[in-house]
Parts: C-alpha cells; sequence; structure tokens
C-alpha cells in the first residue's frame, strides 16, 4: 500500500503521456457538498496543474438544486437519465457510473463521491499515481479513517457497516485473495476507461464490490493498489438505508458466482424490514435495484475506446 503523497502533481502530468483523465462525480440530492467537490479539484487538478482534463457529474434524478451548483461549480453535468435513453431506464449509483461511459472523453477515470465533508484534492492525485506510472495496475481503491458524522455534524461512529458486515464476509467465503482490500466498498476509486467499459456493472451499491472482484479475476490480485488517503467523513446513513446497499452488494456477489434464484425478478428484488410505530412493528417494503449493465463496449452506438489487446477482446460476465 502507498500513500498519496508517493507522487508529485508535476511528476503525474509528465507520466500522463498525452493520456486524458476524467473526474466524475455520481450525485443525487447532494446540493449542499457537490459543489465544494467540484471546485476543489477543479482549482487544483485543472487550473492549476492540468493534471485532470474535465470534471463531470452525472446527476440521478436530484429533487434539489445539485445539478445547478456543480455547473456553477464548473462541472460538466449530465442527467443521468438523459444518456442513452435509447437503451432503457436504470437507478442507482452503478448505473450512474455505466452511463459516464457514454460520455466522458478520458482514458483514465476517478470516481468520488458527492457527499464528501472532509477530504482533500489529495484524493485524486492519490488515486491517479499507480494508474499513471504503474501499467500492470488497473484499478486502484481508497483507504482512510472514516468516522462518520451524524446528523448534527459529530463524529457518531467508525464507518464502513456494509464492508464489515456484507462485503468483507463475502470475499473472505469466495475470493480469499481479496482479503487484503482495506475498503472494497470505498466510494473513491480509480480505474482505466478501456478495463471498465468492458465490465458488467450494477445499477446500485455493487458496483464497487463486481469491480474488484472482476478486475481481480481477470488480472489478478495484483493488478488492484490500494494508496492511504488519511482521512475521509461523510454525511449519516440511517441505519433503515443500509438493507438495500447490502441487498445489492449481495447480489453483485452472486452474480459472480453464477447463483441465480428462479423466482427472482430480473431488476428488483423485495425487501421487507419493519418500523416501530404505536400500533405495533409496520413493514417498510423496499424494491433494491438488482439488475446490472452489460458491458458499455457491447451497446450499441457505443463510442468509447475499444483496447482489445490490453482488454484481451473479452468481456465478463
Amino acid at each position: 500500500m502507498q500513500r498519496h503523497d508517493t507522487w508529485s502533481g508535476e511528476a503525474l502530468v509528465a507520466a500522463k503521456r498525452g493520456r486524458t483523465v476524467s473526474v466524475v462525480i455520481p450525485a443525487r440530492d447532494e446540493e449542499p457538498s457537490v459543489a465544494h467537490v467540484v471546485a476543489g479539484v477543479r482549482e487544483q487538478w485543472v487550473e492549476r496543474v492540468g493534471l485532470v482534463d474535465e470534471v463531470v457529474v452525472i446527476d440521478s434524478d436530484s429533487r434539489d438544486a445539485t445539478a445547478e451548483v456543480a455547473r456553477a461549480a464548473g462541472a460538466i453535468v449530465f442527467s443521468a437519465k438523459d444518456i442513452r435513453p435509447d437503451l432503457g431506464p436504470g437507478e442507482g449509483k452503478g448505473e450512474a457510473l455505466w452511463k459516464a461511459l457514454h460520455v466522458v472523453s478520458g482514458e483514465v477515470l476517478v470516481f468520488l463521491d458527492a457527499d464528501l465533508v472532509e477530504w482533500g484534492p489529495h484524493f485524486v492525485s492519490g488515486l491517479l499515481g499507480p494508474l499513471l506510472t504503474d501499467d500492470a495496475v488497473h484499478l486502484v481503491k481508497a483507504v482512510y479513517d472514516r468516522p462518520m458524522l451524524g446528523p448534527s455534524g459529530g463524529e457518531a461512529e467508525a464507518g464502513g457497516r456494509v464492508t464489515e458486515l456484507v462485503a468483507r464476509p463475502l470475499l473472505a467465503l469466495h475470493w480469499p485473495q481479496l482479503a487484503g482490500l482495506v475498503q472494497p466498498l470505498s466510494g473513491e476509486w480509480a480505474i482505466r476507461r478501456a478495463v471498465f467499459e468492458r465490465c458488467s456493472v450494477p445499477m446500485g451499491y455493487g458496483v464497487e464490490i463486481a469491480a474488484v472482484i472482476d478486475i481481480a479475476e481477470r488480472y489478478g490480485s495484483d493488478a488492484i493498489a490500494q494508496v492511504d488517503l488519511e482521512r475521509r467523513t461523510h454525511r449519516h446513513h440511517q441505519h433503515d438505508t443500509l438493507g438495500p446497499m447490502a441487498v445489492q452488494v449481495l447480489a453483485a456477489g452472486e452474480s459472480r458466482l453464477g447463483w441465480r434464484t428462479p423466482d427472482r425478478r430480473a431488476d428488483h428484488v423485495t425487501l421487507v424490514q419493519f418500523d416501530r410505530t404505536a400500533a405495533g412493528f409496520v413493514p417498510n417494503v423496499r424494491h433494491p435495484n438488482i439488475g446490472e449493465r452489460p458491458p458499455a463496449w457491447s451497446t450499441p452506438g457505443y463510442r468509447g475506446r475499444r483496447d482489445d489487446e490490453q482488454t484481451g477482446g473479452r468481456s465478463w460476465h
């Protein structure tokens, strides 16, 4: 594992060797924080150093002014539902990242969450370091201390609950070669476009676990690098919202194991949780999206890069 300060911005600009870099920020109702993330990346890496070529926000049906404030901060903003509507509707974080492949220009992609509260522009250079300096690396995962902020803004507890209760046990059972990943579900990661466009992509929160499994199975676990970014905080998620996330992580793992449940709908599953009310326990029914998009390169009209030599000319799953 390397630290984010292993590489200077100037050294990474030289290491680009003509390649282009896109920073992609998926966002849904992130008006309070998205502009800060966009502005921080643009000021340091677009305007001052020239390491990043574009900052793109993929807005997923926000009900607030996420798109407007992101655009005002200097991002190129796309609505996820308006990108390739001919390919059918979809929803979720993975959907936003998959849709980004159809509109961004970069050969190297850096993904940052939009709800970051405590972070730094060094997230970008740290994630890019291994990809720009080592051709054997195809995916870079962020590692950090991640205290979780409660509704009042104070530290509530350590984050990573779905990681510890779902993702890490899943990897231990079926992909022990990935046991060394500190944060397999970290929302900050970077990947070569020619690799990501060959991946089947879960539409929801299964996108991160799918990426590490797919890259490890195709290239070996050594193709995944980890970089210590020190500290990251984001806004609090209520415990009952973690259930759908966990379902999506498990579904992505099951898909890669080849498991299929005959009575399961193709794109959603019913999750029943319970809320305590004055009348007793009342069902709270959710329908997490567990569908996956096919490799982007295989979709009709895709205009991305097709580097058959680098990816071996094969798609996955």
